[in-house]
């Protein structure tokens, strides 16, 4: 099983980037999805996160700003990140997970200058 991660970027505060993420080798509608954010020194903190049912949890400092969402079909989940803030900048990593099965992207570079 792989998640594959694309859409990462530099961009300007208040520009906008939309992340996917591609489960393979496994079908990702049984899977809770979630996007984590991490940078060096700390350890990774939930942005966003969607169950199999479509139930949403986000992270306080993104709320009213990004934006969860999955296509099964196409076993892909996306970020939609906009009014990026210079504190957004670090690692986002793809977290696919049931039961014991709990799967990791590699990370992809998000870095919002100004």
């Amino acid at each position: 099983v792989q998640l594959v991660e694309s859409g990462g970027g530099s961009v300007r505060p208040g520009e906008s980037l939309r992340l996917s993420c591609r489960t393979v080798g496994t079908a990702a509608s049984i899977y809770n999805m979630a996007w984590y954010h991490q940078v060096p020194g700390e350890e990774r903190e939930l942005v966003a996160r969607i169950s199999p049912e479509r139930e949403l949890l986000y992270g306080e400092s993104v709320k009213g700003r990004f934006t969860i969402s999955r296509d099964n079909d196409k076993n892909t989940v996306f970020l939609q990140m906009n009014n990026l803030r210079p504190e957004d900048t670090g690692t986002y990593f793809c977290n696919a997970k049931v039961a014991f099965w709990d799967y990791w992207g590699q990370g992809i570079q998000v870095t919002v200058f100004s």
